[in-house]
């Protein structure tokens, strides 16, 4: 499951989706990102987390409440939970975890956790909220677009971007919240850019990386894809078909997008 690491980092990544979860060591605690998929992929990093845990506090931080991002909740009773508010006070809670539900009961699978709604011990309610462990400096901004409760965190000195559901390098701006929210958190990543020194990103779903000209590539081809929608300009799907491998399976999105955007512009 590894696919990126160095001394502060390890990324995992899922069969499915290609669905990332970061575990990144601190000198005093352990941050998890949206621990998933599979009950041996969830076990997998708990058992990584187990190794290198010792007496260290360990944090899990949800980018969204997407169900598949979730799944994982349950699997380690012991964690402190960040998320935005909007995540906190999700009125779909339910819902969510009917999707959990559907997804093992679909596929036969047994975990040997029970799946349930993240409680949410430290709530992130403003952009630059910030969360001192020892000589480490966790900043949280909030990020609606894709869903209402998305969150942007950026871990310091090590320079971790961890962005959730968006800048992925294998889907194109996925939106189901609002088209207008989701330009203005693009606007958000960039100044995260110009404020932060990012070393390494990592998205929800996609790779991992180091480079600088791939991080701004990836904010420059969403916030041109942004800027292109409300007008449904007819290249845009030759674009998106040369660009992403598996955009045939996700057609469907960018026409929802479309509808959105057009909506949302008038």
């Amino acid at each position: 499951m590894i696919q990126y690491e160095n001394e502060t980092i390890r990324v995992f990544q899922s069969a499915l989706y290609m669905t990332t979860s970061a575990v990144i060591e601190l000198e005093e605690a352990i941050i998890i990102t949206d621990p998933n998929w599979l009950p041996e992929e969830v076990e997998e990093i708990k058992e990584y987390v187990n190794q290198i845990k010792k007496d260290k506090q360990l944090y899990i931080i949800y980018t969204h409440s997407d169900f598949d991002h979730i799944i994982g909740s349950g699997a380690f009773p012991e964690s402190k939970v960040i998320a935005s508010r909007n995540l906190s006070e999700n009125k779909h809670k339910e819902n969510a975890m009917k999707q959990v539900d559907t997804f093992d009961q679909k596929y036969y699978l047994q975990r040997n956790y029970k799946p349930t709604y993240p409680r949410v011990d430290y709530i992130v309610s403003e952009d630059g909220q910030e969360l001192v462990l020892g000589t480490s400096t966790v900043t949280f901004y909030l990020a609606p677009g894709h869903t209402d409760d998305g969150l942007f965190t950026v871990i310091e000195p090590a320079g971790i971007f961890l962005s959730g559901d968006y800048l992925s390098d294998v889907e194109f701006p996925f939106i189901f919240d609002s088209y207008l929210e989701y330009v203005k958190t693009m606007e958000k990543a960039k100044d995260i850019f110009s404020n932060h020194n990012i070393f390494v990103h990592v998205p929800g779903h996609g790779h991992t990386t180091e480079n600088i000209v791939e991080m701004q590539n990836r904010l420059h081809f969403s916030q041109e894809y942004l800027e292109q929608l409300p007008n449904a300009q007819e290249n845009i799907e030759e674009i998106l078909l040369k660009r992403y491998t598996y955009f045939e399976g996700m057609k469907h999105i960018h026409e929802d997008n479309k509808k959105l955007a057009m909506k949302e512009k008038i």
